[in-house]
Parts: structure tokens; sequence; C-alpha cells
């Protein structure tokens, strides 16, 4: 069920992970099949942990698979805010390959307050740009992308009032401030052209923005992302209205 763009299918709470961890696996191996490895772009965030967990155990050829990131906080390595240190941990013994987005770069050339350096800036998201064109094609094509919904409807890093939302040349951003980190994420276009986009949504406070979602409400950043294919694995709260 859903609506005309986003496919919803609903898990009782008890199977929600293992459901998750099932149609991820199931786009990867499509991915595999139809073009003999996957690039496969995760979230951070705590909603996809136990998702990530069950994904790890299903038996997939993981040497073919490329991991990125949808985003992540300007935070040192150490930080436990850190997405990529769940990432990496939930998938830690798999043969994956792994791009991660350029923070630590940015983070050792800071501009006096800590802000990072803006021609650092540039520099650096041309060079990890370059890297993923010479991955996924200009304009870029990922296979898999996983994306979360907040409460607040923002999905990947990116937020509402923030220019990021808006973006349509660049594949991958500097954010403003968000609960007390700047960001880099992908941006809309890498979103909009993957070959398919999973949310995973959990929780009673998902149900107000979930719905804004199917209803196409274009007043939420994550409502502005018009996947190709496009589903979304969601709890019974998170799709209790009212």
């Amino acid at each position: 069920m859903g609506d005309d763009l986003h496919r919803l299918e609903i898990v009782p709470e008890a199977g929600w992970a293992e459901a998750g961890a099932d149609r991820l696996a199931e786009a990867i191996l499509r991915s595999l099949a139809a073009r003999d490895r996957c690039l496969l772009a995760l979230s951070g965030g705590s909603t996809p942990g136990p998702v990530l967990a069950a994904l790890a155990a299903r038996p997939l050829d993981w040497e073919r698979v490329t991991v990125l990131q949808v985003d992540e906080r300007l935070v040192p390595p150490d930080h436990p805010e850190r997405n990529l240190r769940g990432q990496r941990a939930a998938l830690a013994d798999l043969p994956v390959s792994w791009v991660p987005l350029p923070v630590d770069a940015l983070l050792a050339v800071p501009e006096p307050g800590g802000e990072p350096d803006p021609a650092v800036v540039a520099t650096t998201l041309h060079e990890w740009t370059r890297r993923l064109v010479e991955l996924a094609d200009d304009p870029p094509v990922l296979d898999v992308v996983h994306l979360g919904l907040g409460a607040d409807g923002h999905t990947a890093s990116l937020t509402a009032g923030d220019p990021a939302v808006m973006e349509l040349r660049r594949y991958v951003t500097l954010t403003r401030p968000y609960q007390g980190h700047r960001r880099l994420t992908l941006t809309r276009p890498v979103f909009d052209r993957a070959h398919e986009v999973v949310w995973l949504v959990r929780g009673a406070d998902k149900a107000d923005p979930l719905g804004r979602l199917l209803a196409g409400d274009l007043s939420i950043p994550a409502g502005v992302i018009r996947p190709r294919h496009s589903l979304i694995v969601a709890d019974p709260e998170a799709t209790r209205q009212g």
C-alpha cells in the first residue's frame, strides 16, 4: 500500500528489524544480479542499528558491495554521534568496501572558532565528488539508498530551512548547524536517481511526518525526495494517525 510515489509496508514491531533487513538484502541482490555490484548508501541515527545488524547476517556476496554514507556529522572519529562508528561496527565482519564522507579532512583544517575552512570545504568536496562520479557515473546513480525520517520531517541531513534541501547542482554539500552540529549530506539529485530507496521508519513520533510524506507534502524536506522506486518499511506506531 502507499501513494503513487512510495510503497508502504507495515510490519509488526517484533519483526520490523528483520523485515527492514530483508528488503535491503533483496534490493542488494537485485543490484548484484543486474549490474554485478552494489553501491549501497546508508543513513545514520539510532533507528537503523537493529536492521543493519540483521542485514550483516544475510549471506550476500558482500565483496561486491561498496558502502557509502548518506550523511555524517562534523565530529571527531571517536565521537559517540559519528554515524560511521555504528555503521562500521554493524558491518565489521563483512568484506565490503567503504567510501565514507570526507569529514576528517574538513576537521583537520578549521578556521578560528572551529568552523571548517571554506577553501578546504570546496577542495575536499570537489575531490570526493570526483570519487563518487568515478564509482557511480555523472550524474551519479547509486544502487540502493537507505533513508530515515525525522520527527520534524527531515531526511538524510536535509532539514527545514536549510538551503541544502534545495541543492540541485552539487551531489554532496555542507549543511547549516542542526542539533548542535554541521553535517555533510548527499543531495536530492543523488536520491532521486538511485535505483531503489528504502526508508526505515519506526515509532509514534514519526506518524505525523510519515503521513505528510505519503501525502506528498513538499513543506517537509523528506517530501521533496522523488525516487524512481521508493519503499517505506514502517511499524504500526509510525502509521497510526490521530
